[in-house]
């Protein structure tokens, strides 16, 4: 292993470039960029950097959307065991859900946001964001904003509760539960969902990017208005709009850990659980057979996005990272992106796993732009290896 001088901590031999593509990112950001990067092939850990005035490889960043992945990690061992079944109804579980028209709506439906619940009517309080089973009661009563099943657009506050509450009613066990349970503890991974006290110390505030006068250019030709999709699934619409960007600075959410948002890591949490899920790591097995692997990364909705309001491609509960992101990446390849800038995904077809966390809340929101230049890097030092 090698280190070097600016960024901290080592990479393994043949992943030189990848330290030197992040410090040269390092180096166009402001002085106060704090971020982390780490990665895995077939199992080992081959990238362990960070960089910034109070990071440590040891840091905890909010993680946004990213927390899906490790959501829909426990849904997919579920489904391998056979106590989930895609093809089932929601209502086999979750009989209340049938409400307002969503009686023929499918596990397989709801996990590829095809559901068209992406929020309610009023919006959600704090308390609610903060407790996936009031999100899960509400979104039961809720006629959904378009036919479940013709469509489908990012659930981005509400996909882990709708998946948790199916869990929930499946095994008597929430979500959080199940995951700590069969992932993070058993793995050791540094990756919370409800973070306990005694980690607070280690947890960095998030700081919000202002846009640059580009930036925000871009911003205002986008229309916007207080009751579109993309204002009621960000939850901006009602009494009380969130703030995404201070969202995880608040404790009640930290501690509570809601799945679609509410997760707390590092890089080395979040790249350790992707390794556990194709890889075998430190003598286990990995988590998810081949079969569970392709059919929860295999596109299940592709197209326009009707919340991004772009193209978008999803696997079930996954990204499609490939389409969506990195198309230099494996067809296969599953993981999730957050809106500070996270990103993180496993690719079956290479073994890489790939982590990347930062700080300040990154423009335009989802996968910070430099994941793509970093992801790349560390595909070709794969790829090159003997």
């Amino acid at each position: 292993m090698t280190q070097e001088s600016t960024v901290q901590g080592t990479v393994a031999d043949g992943f030189e470039p990848v330290r030197e593509e992040f410090a040269a990112l390092v180096a166009g950001e402001p002085q106060d960029y704090e971020g982390q990067l780490c990665a895995y092939v077939h199992g080992r850990r081959v990238v362990d950097l960070w960089a910034g005035p109070g990071a440590a490889g040891d840091s905890l960043y909010a993680l946004y959307s990213a927390t899906q992945g490790a959501a829909h990690l426990v849904a997919a061992l579920l489904v391998q065991d056979g106590t989930l079944e895609l093809d089932r109804k929601v209502t086999y579980y979750w009989p209340e859900f049938a409400a307002e028209g969503k009686g023929a709506l499918t596990l397989r439906d709801l996990l590829a946001h095809r559901a068209g619940l992406v929020g309610t009517d009023t919006g959600f309080t704090l308390a609610e964001l903060a407790d996936d089973r009031m999100i899960a009661e509400r979104l039961a009563d809720q006629r959904p904003f378009w036919r479940p099943g013709t469509a489908f657009g990012r659930h981005a506050l509400v996909i882990g509760a709708l998946t948790g509450e199916v869990v929930r009613r499946a095994t008597g066990r929430t979500l959080q539960e199940a995951y700590e349970e069969r992932v993070r503890a058993p793995h050791g991974l540094d990756l919370h969902l409800g973070l306990p006290a005694v980690h607070e110390p280690r947890f960095r505030t998030v700081q919000p990017m202002l846009p640059t006068p580009a930036q925000q250019a871009q911003l205002d030709a986008v229309p916007t208005g207080p009751h579109t999709l993309t204002s009621i699934a960000l939850n901006r619409h009602g009494a009380h709009p969130t703030d995404l960007a201070a969202l995880v600075n608040e404790r009640l959410i930290r501690a509570r850990g809601p799945a679609s948002v509410g997760g707390v890591g590092s890089a080395r949490g979040l790249a350790g659980m992707y390794a556990a899920m194709i890889s075998e790591v430190d003598g286990r097995t990995p988590l998810l057979k081949e079969d569970t692997l392709a059919e929860f990364g295999q596109i299940h909705s592709t197209g326009h996005d009707l919340v991004a309001r772009a193209h978008r491609s999803f696997g079930l509960g996954f990204e499609a990272t490939a389409d969506t992101w990195h198309p230099f990446l494996g067809a296969a390849t599953l993981g999730h992106c957050g809106a500070g800038g996270a990103q993180a995904f496993a690719d079956p077809h290479s073994g890489i796993a790939y982590a990347y966390t930062r700080r300040r809340f990154a423009f335009p929101g989802g996968a910070a732009p430099e994941n793509n230049r970093l992801a790349a890097s560390v595909q070709q030092a794969a790829l090159a290896a003997p």
